[in-house]
């Protein structure tokens, strides 16, 4: 096994990532655009249960899945209009919040309902039944939201 520790940017280093755990909310169309009100479990590897000390007294977490349903083409494509309306202007990928992206990683703030053993109960996670799981961080108010931040004139609405 090759142990060398690659300095990047080495472009051909690839990253190894392994789940967690995974999604379970009887969820399966990737498409959904409003996922309030979906509950869902997330059922993380049993010996993680012991790196969740604490985390019941957060409201709310971050979850980081890996959106295993998005084909190559779509990973490929670099441009996009949003919400695919060509009424708005062209963006890059990764001015996009979407899943077609070098990278498919989603990024979804949830609340936490409960955590039972190596599960957690949340709602509102944008993910489908299945997806993967990469990580899960408590969500914290004054570190993680900026308030001045601000918005292209299309994203408004």
């Amino acid at each position: 096994m090759d142990t060398t520790v690659p300095t990047y940017p080495d472009w051909s280093a690839p990253v190894a990532l392994q789940p967690v755990g995974v999604v379970r909310n009887g969820q399966h169309d990737a498409a959904r655009q409003d996922w309030r009100g979906v509950r869902s479990r997330i059922e993380l590897k049993a010996d993680l249960e012991p790196a969740l000390a604490g985390l019941r007294d957060y409201s709310h977490v971050i979850v980081i899945g890996w959106l295993h349903q998005i084909p190559g083409e779509l990973r490929a494509r670099l441009q996009a209009y949003p919400s695919g309306d060509a009424r708005l202007p062209l963006q890059g990928a990764l001015a996009l919040r979407g899943g077609a992206r070098p990278n498919p990683v989603s990024f979804t703030v949830c609340r936490l309902r409960k955590v039972a053993g190596s599960v957690l109960e949340v709602d509102d996670l944008d993910l489908v039944d299945g997806t993967p799981v990469l990580d899960v961080k408590p969500y914290i108010a004054f570190y993680d939201a900026e308030p001045k931040a601000s918005l292209p004139k299309w994203a408004r609405g």
